[in-house]
């Protein structure tokens, strides 16, 4: 007679795995087929296209894939071209091969300084196998749901799910964001010193802020105050008084705006006092090494877009002013609607950067950025998360079943 099989051992099947493996990448390949697809509005000497621009959503600056904004002229200064046209057009040599390996060498080496990170934060209980499915795990959720499901909550799912307990799994995320933060805030200074008023804000640069026009500047200057109030906000939480902190976070939940959320108080209060204990157990050797990979992750983040830009570049780029100004890009867009519903990418090669970009390249750069910086997750995360899955889920069973 046949031995019956687990039900457990149906679930860890190799065709349990492929499948999920082979559907998240064909979703992968789809998504990136219809980018490709996508049509958009690409600028044009004047008098050579055959669309013209008005500002119809009265944001100050053309939104290049928004149909609305334009409409059909002979003697205008826009095209129609897909994401596919504008790659196909691109002149590749030696040189821009070159510089894009080394985007991609960049990226490698920031998430190699996340995982060494993540790593340390957790006092080496992560392989370096594990350590890789957490970050990449963490990037694929970020790029499926950037916003909608929020980083934090399922960062610390992921983490816990690798055997730390969950106080702990709660500390090494909020001391991630904390790390980042203050890079930030140091960060800006630093450069402000070293770079003038005017190249780091570009006088003619504005962008549209909850129906309001308003300087690059202003709006920096705000969104680099908060980073800044959030700062010593948690800092005092952890490293001065974990109690206090949680009383004033429930007298502020107190608030008729407020009041209908009185569980976020307590539970934030929890765990800010969670990771008080677990923090000041660190000793100095451990702040250097986490301060450093920081600053080595994100350094290596923004040189990717140095990268793509002398790839390509026809007059002399300014590596620390293109670095500067993505840093001030990525501070406004913490508290900003993107401009005109275009992304970041969009925004800053576009505007932001565009005296270091040749003429007509501006889409083209800020979809190779998209192609190096978000596509890669999207299909390591659909190839890692159906083996992770079978790995946190169902290991413990699996001996559990073996045992009995």
């Amino acid at each position: 007679m046949a031995k019956k099989s687990h039900p457990i051992r149906s679930l860890l099947h190799p065709s349990r795995v492929i499948i999920p493996i082979l559907l998240g990448l064909g979703v992968a390949s789809f998504l990136l087929y219809n980018n490709l697809k996508d049509l958009r509005f690409e600028r044009t000497p004047d008098g050579l296209g055959n669309y013209s621009w008005h500002d119809s959503n009265g944001n100050g600056f053309p939104d290049l894939q928004n149909e609305s904004e334009f409409f059909i002229s002979e003697k205008g200064n826009f095209k129609k071209i897909t994401f596919q046209e504008i790659l196909a057009s691109v002149n590749w040599t030696w040189y821009s091969t070159f510089w894009i390996v080394a985007a991609l060498v960049m990226m490698a080496t920031r998430d190699v300084a996340y995982m060494y990170r993540i790593r340390v934060l957790s006092n080496n209980e992560l392989s370096w196998r594990k350590a890789f499915d957490v970050i990449m795990l963490w990037e694929f959720a970020s790029a499926v749901t950037p916003s909608a499901v929020g980083g934090a909550p399922l960062a610390i799912l992921i983490v816990n799910k690798e055997g730390i307990n969950v106080g702990r799994s709660t500390t090494i995320v909020l001391l991630t964001s904390l790390l980042d933060e203050i890079f930030f805030i140091t960060m800006v200074p630093v450069l402000y010193f070293l770079m003038s008023n005017k190249n780091m804000f570009p006088f003619e640069s504005s962008i549209s802020l909850f129906n309001l026009h308003t300087g690059i500047k202003l709006v920096f200057i705000t969104s680099y105050s908060l980073i800044l109030f959030y700062c010593i906000i948690i800092s005092f939480g952890i490293f001065i008084s974990p109690a206090g902190f949680k009383k004033i976070l429930i007298s502020l939940f107190k608030l008729p705006i407020l009041k209908k959320w009185p569980h976020f108080a307590i539970k934030t209060g929890d765990e800010i006092i969670i990771a008080s204990g677990e923090i000041k157990k660190m000793s100095a050797s451990f702040w250097a090494k986490v301060f450093t990979a920081t600053y080595f992750s994100w350094t290596a983040r923004y040189m990717v877009v140095n990268c793509i830009i002398l790839a390509f570049a026809t007059v002399k780029s300014d590596p620390l002013l293109i670095y500067a100004r993505q840093l001030v890009m990525w501070i406004i867009m913490l508290i900003s609607p993107t401009p005109g519903s275009s992304g970041i990418a969009e925004y800053a090669f576009s505007v932001y950067l565009k005296e270091f970009i040749p003429n007509g390249l501006n889409s083209t750069l800020a979809f190779i950025w998209r192609i190096i910086s978000y596509y890669p997750y999207l299909f390591i995360g659909a190839i890692i998360l159906p083996a992770w899955i079978k790995r946190v889920y169902f290991k413990r069973k699996l001996i559990s079943f073996k045992k009995d």
